[in-house]
Parts: C-alpha cells; structure tokens; sequence
C-alpha cells in the first residue's frame, strides 16, 4: 500500500516535474505510486459492492480508477506535464467521464482527502439535480443533515452568487439550489492514508455518504 516513500516521491515530482526527470524515475512511480494505488483499488472493488454496487474499481494500469499522472495543458497557462498528487475516482458505471457521480480519492504531500458527488456536471444532469432538490425538498434535508453524513462529510464546491434562473429566491432549499457543485469532502490524516486498514477507513467513509450519493443518482436517473 501507500507509503512514505509514496509521499517522497510527490514531492520530488513537484520539484523536477519535467520529462526527463519522470523518465529517468519511472520505475519509482510504478513501484511507489501506480502499483500501491492499484492494490488500494483491488481492496476496494468487494467494499463497494456491499454499499454501491454500480461503481466501479478498476485496477488497470490505464483507463481504469487511477487518473493519469498526465497533465492537461491545453488549456492551462501551467505548462507543468505531471500531477503531484495521486487521484482515484471510482466512477458510476454508465459515467464517461470525471463530471459523473463518484467517489473520489486524493493523496498529496499538502491535503489528503475523499470525495463524493458530482464535480462540475453538465448542464443538463445539474438541471435534473436542482429540478430533484425543488420538488424534494424534505429529501434533500433529511440526506444533507443526516447525522452519520454530516459527522464524516462536509459539503463543498462552487455556488452561484445569484439564484439560478427558474428557482424562486425565497425557495427553502435555494442556497443549495445556488450550488454549481453537488460534491462533499471528508479530511483525512497522513496516518489515515498510510495504515494498512487504509482500504477499510476509504470505505467506512464513503459507506456514510451513500444517501447523499443515492439522492444524487435518483435525480439522474441512474442506480445507486
């Protein structure tokens, strides 16, 4: 599993975060970084199937739930080819992409943390969520405010500044209704990440975000 030495190997790549450095340590990354995520993966496919069986862990080096080391850079004034974190999204089954329902994993040397929701959806499921929260209103609290979620999970994300068009501003839920976001975090510790149990720590947490995650997919139109 992960290990301090995975954490080292973060932090060197954020120092020489070039290609002929990456090439010169590949086999650093595959032995500190890709391989320990791939076993946390594996670890968690039987997890996920007792409490969300419709997403996915998939260990394969590539395509699978590990994201690519590999940065974005077209659009992007850093120009900066690598990432100096581990992420890990274990996405919805009929998803394509990071904007689908899922449960993600961070790792960095400066915040380690999980993630469940959807981050920066379409415009057409945003609708369909927002469209849920106003005609569900007692749901949505009832979710938002459980104990067990709000003991492990807090909400986060971008927000309009504005009520969105179409929502009424004295609408009970429309700070949520604002949101542009429907993404919760849960924190955790350097000593969290690293233990052996880290697998079973990943799924107790995301175990107590299941409602939030279901509501979410029954707006979609999508089993949880």
């Amino acid at each position: 599993m992960f290990s301090k030495d995975s954490i080292a190997f973060l932090d060197d790549l954020a120092a020489n975060n070039n290609r002929t450095w990456f090439e010169e340590n590949r086999s650093q990354y595959e032995a500190l970084v890709r391989e320990p995520a791939r076993q946390f993966i594996a670890e968690m496919a039987p997890l996920l199937e007792t409490f969300a069986p419709h997403f996915r862990a998939d260990p394969r080096k590539s395509g699978g739930s590990l994201m690519r080391v590999f940065r974005d850079t077209r659009f992007s004034r850093d120009k900066t080819p690598y990432k100096t974190n581990i992420g890990i999204q274990f996405r919805h089954a009929t998803g394509k992409d990071v904007h689908a329902p899922g449960l993600y994993v961070h790792i960095a040397s400066d915040e380690c943390f999980l993630g469940v929701g959807c981050w920066h959806p379409d415009g057409d499921s945003l609708a369909r969520i927002r469209d849920w929260i106003a005609h569900k209103p007692e749901r949505w609290f009832a979710v938002r405010d459980e104990s067990g979620f709000v003991g492990e999970w807090t909400l986060s994300g971008e927000s309009l500044t504005r009520p969105p068009r179409g929502y009424p501003a004295d609408h009970e839920a429309i700070e949520d209704l604002k949101r542009k976001d429907f993404i919760a975090i849960a924190n955790l510790s350097p000593e969290q990440v690293l233990g052996k149990d880290f697998a079973s720590t990943a799924g107790a947490r995301f175990a107590a975000a299941t409602p939030f995650l279901k509501f979410l997919c029954d707006a979609l139109a999508v089993e949880c």
